[in-house]
């Protein structure tokens, strides 16, 4: 035996012995849990158990970053947790989480990101089914899309938080890399019309000016919808969607990271019906009504300069009457400085529904 295979085998020796200690820390963790949620239940009895607690998961996902002492990255770090806690809760409750479908969307990829693999995605067609069955009770949360780096906010998703009951519980951030999906065998060249989600087509547009000037674009549900499409296409028509949509169709990838900015992220949210309590690093959103009058924004926004509030998001949207704004701020609901201005603009506008306080996206 060479000494390159003597220290070879030692090291393996020990990386064997590292595994199985792993391997019995996972299961004690797991164990954990299981007694967790029978504690739970013992004490909440007929109360509707909540086993996911976001603020919870956020600070022990902080903590994993903040201990790090390398080589693994904090972020991949974060996700090994991530992943062993959503097999972990799910031996408490397996968590069913709808998302704007089919599979292979990059919101089913912000789902997966936020809740990890061991939970129960439900593809749903539009994103007010999305709200019609988290309201319901019949999936535990919703993951839709909020706004976009590049084409700013998701309008529609604003619309339905008026119409629905439903509460914010996180955030997710994810990189969106968009890619010319074809048919297998299928050449660029022949391309005639591409499909994607109005969005998607919107942040590739200078690409597609530039090499496929002729071809028709058609806006469609999603991006999954698009890939779909295009697996029993005739290969002539392209799709714009991501890694996922192109391995679970098994599509080509005629051009990769097709988007007009490179550092393109899509910002989602975790909606339920549950209230979260602080994390310690946590964001509000609410919905806010008023007349239009000179002044109107500025009286909504003074008290956040005078409290020292930072906002991290402010949308106009007109009604038939006055003006509605989406406001986004750092703090949680439960502090003082943030039950002080919710108050005053309370008092200075028609309404005012607080549609959430939750975590800051961890990852």
């Amino acid at each position: 035996m060479s000494d390159q295979e003597k220290e070879l085998g030692v090291l393996r020796q020990q990386i064997d012995s590292i595994d199985k200690q792993i391997h019995e820390l996972l299961n004690k963790r797991a164990s954990c849990a299981q007694q967790v949620a029978e504690v739970k239940l013992k004490h909440q009895g007929d109360e509707e158990v909540v086993f996911y607690r976001p603020e919870r998961e956020a600070q022990v996902l902080r903590r994993v970053m903040e201990r790090n002492a390398g080589p693994l990255p904090d972020k991949d770090v974060a996700r090994l947790f991530r992943e062993v806690m959503s097999v972990c809760l799910a031996l408490e409750e397996p968590m069913r989480v709808a998302f704007l479908g089919p599979a292979g969307t990059f919101t089913q990829q912000a789902a997966l990101k936020h809740f990890g693999h061991s939970a129960v995605s439900v593809p749903l067609n539009s994103v007010s089914e999305v709200f019609r069955e988290v309201q319901s009770g019949n999936a535990h949360y919703g993951v839709v899309p909020i706004e976009n780096s590049s084409e700013g906010i998701v309008n529609h998703t604003l619309d339905l938080f008026k119409r629905y009951d439903v509460t914010i519980c996180g955030e997710v951030e994810l990189p969106v890399h968009q890619h010319l999906l074809l048919k297998n065998g299928a050449e660029l060249s022949g391309i005639t019309r591409v499909v994607a989600h109005h969005q998607s087509l919107a942040q590739c547009r200078v690409w597609l000016d530039s090499h496929l000037p002729d071809a028709e674009r058609v806006a469609v549900m999603s991006n999954g919808e698009a890939a779909r499409m295009i697996a029993d296409c005739d290969g002539t028509m392209a799709a714009i969607a991501g890694d996922m949509a192109a391995e679970l169709y098994e599509l080509e990838i005629g051009a990769r990271n097709i988007e007009d900015q490179p550092d393109n992220r899509t910002r989602f949210l975790i909606v339920g019906n549950q209230v979260v309590d602080s994390s310690g690093v946590d964001k509000t959103s609410i919905l806010v009504s008023t007349k239009n009058k000179p002044g109107a924004l500025y009286q909504l926004l003074e008290p956040f300069y005078r409290h020292q509030i930072s906002l991290t998001r402010v949308e106009t949207r007109a009604l038939s009457n006055g003006c509605m704004f989406y406001i986004d701020f750092e703090g949680h609901s439960s502090d003082e400085a943030v039950k002080k201005v919710l108050a005053e603009v309370t008092a200075g506008s028609d309404e005012l529904k607080l549609l959430g306080s939750y975590p800051c996206a961890v990852l």
